[in-house]
């Protein structure tokens, strides 16, 4: 069993190979070889390169919305698919806004889309027991865009395991913009640094 997050050597960003754990992951030198090989297709190797390379370019400077729209760039990709929850409509709006203004079209598809009741689906527990509640339908989105011909494909709010549905499904590459979190103001992050303090409650730490 690997285990990178307890690790305290760091063998593989310091290049001490002499310092790796019995379980490293390095050791299965094989399948990493394998994994190396992978970025040299024709489908990976740009793209990737591309994307690392702007890591040096806007580190510390570039908001994640500004990093997409560099790497569409250097990308030569101009249709952006937006996948996003209604319950974020109003930033979808602006993220519309800000994408257009710099020469994309982007092609939204709200997770909504279809209007099908959560009981179509075998969805019993809703927010609202007596009223109509449309299910949300990544696999849709997903299609909607994949009909679009998107080049990329950015999600905006989807509910956990929703948008693991999307990126099966998504016929372009995906990138997360907004994560979404209905307590934190979508900062999942806020709650692993006060996992030991406010939020051990809410964590159900023991």
């Amino acid at each position: 069993m690997y285990t990178c997050a307890k690790c305290g050597a760091a063998a593989c960003s310091m290049n001490m190979r002499e310092k790796m754990p019995d379980n490293c992951p390095m050791r299965q030198s094989e399948l990493i070889e394998e994994s190396f090989v992978k970025y040299g297709s024709e489908d990976n190797h740009e793209f990737y390169v591309t994307a690392s390379e702007l890591e040096a370019l806007g580190y510390g400077e570039w908001v994640r919305l500004r990093e997409i729209m560099e790497l569409c760039r250097e990308m030569n990709y101009t249709r952006v698919g937006m996948a996003f929850c209604k319950g974020l409509l109003a930033e979808a709006k602006i993220i519309d806004r800000i994408m257009q203004g710099n020469g994309f079209d982007l092609i939204s598809v709200i997770c909504k889309t279809g209007g099908i009741p959560k009981e179509k689906a075998g969805i019993s527990r809703k927010l609202r027991p007596e009223g109509f509640e449309a299910m949300c339908n990544p696999i849709a989105q997903a299609e909607l865009l994949n009909s679009q011909d998107t080049q990329l494909n950015i999600v905006v709010g989807l509910c956990v395991g929703h948008d693991s549905m999307f990126y099966k499904y998504s016929n372009a590459l995906v990138t997360t913009l907004i994560v979404k979190d209905r307590v934190l103001a979508h900062n999942p992050a806020g709650a692993v640094y006060c996992a030991d303090g406010f939020m051990k409650g809410r964590l159900k730490l023991k």
